[in-house]
């Protein structure tokens, strides 16, 4: 039992110190907008937030449209913004790959 609480105190460490380095870093504002334009950021780790971030929007808003008790109106609104933030998404890894970061794209396409 206590090797399960090391394994969650260890991760409850690499979490704190994580967040400690992130508010520490100046490069990377906590609750800055993000960029309109993919290639108006320049830094790495801010670019691969914003995905981060767009990724939750997606899960938040594929998780509403799965209600039966939404109009059809509303269904339509909800796709066509997913669709919107996938092609964001798809904005935020091609300039991650210009930053130097890593290929999010399949190579099975």
């Amino acid at each position: 039992m206590a090797r399960n609480e090391e394994k969650a105190q260890s991760m409850l460490n690499r979490y704190l110190q994580m967040k400690n380095k992130e508010s520490q870093d100046t490069s990377i504002k906590r609750f800055a907008k993000r960029p309109a334009l993919a290639s108006q950021e320049n830094n790495l780790a801010n670019a691969e937030r914003w995905r981060r971030q767009i990724i939750g929007e997606i899960t938040a808003k594929v998780s509403e449209i799965q209600n039966e008790t939404l109009g059809e109106s509303r269904i339509r609104d909800l796709n066509d913004e997913i669709n919107k933030l996938y092609r964001q998404k798809g904005h935020w890894e091609r300039r991650i790959r210009e930053l130097g970061g890593a290929s999010y794209h399949s190579s099975l396409r």
